[in-house]
């Protein structure tokens, strides 16, 4: 059984969501302390829905991209690739649009509380990627395969315009 190649993104969206995992977590933390003391407990509910909203949202398309490498290698690998990104996409819409729906009218919802910590939360993930970014040594081109030596044939006989048994004119 032969081993299917990974795609250079894998490991650097795994440290992404491993690192946003440990971002969510500390945020959840800080958010629940700080929103309780600026709207006592449905300060502390505003934050946590948001943080983990947040976190849902911006994990699903790491994990979507994530699935869809599995396939890197296959014939049909672009198509399920974006089938599945997109899908996420749109499910994320849906959820986004329907979770503002329930969620507006809550009498528990502290609205600032919760729209700091969704920006907060945001803003980590954010800067999550980009350092993730940097620190990865991922090249310029990459999940390409050369041609090696052997594949280079570097004599005339392949060219038609230098075989002796051609006549010149």
């Amino acid at each position: 059984m032969t081993e299917r190649p990974t795609v250079s993104s894998t490991p650097v969206l795994r440290t992404t969501l491993l690192w946003s995992a440990l971002a969510t977590a500390a945020l959840a933390v800080l958010g629940a302390v700080v929103g309780f003391a600026v709207g006592g407990v449905d300060g502390l509910w505003s934050a946590l829905v948001a943080i983990l909203l947040a976190a849902l949202f911006l994990g699903l398309t790491a994990a979507s991209i994530l699935i869809a490498n599995r396939w890197y290698g296959d014939a049909l690998y672009v198509p399920i690739f974006f089938g599945l990104v997109m899908g996420a996409w749109v499910l994320k819409f849906i959820v986004f649009i329907v979770t503002l729906l329930v969620l507006r009218d809550q009498p528990w919802l502290n609205g600032t509380v919760f729209f700091v910590a969704l920006v907060a939360s945001v803003v980590v993930s954010l800067a999550i990627d980009v350092v993730v970014m940097l620190r990865m040594r991922v090249p310029h081109v990459s999940d390409v395969t050369l041609p090696t030596a052997a594949d280079v044939h570097d004599g005339a006989e392949d060219r038609p315009d230098t075989d002796e048994s051609t006549p010149r004119g």
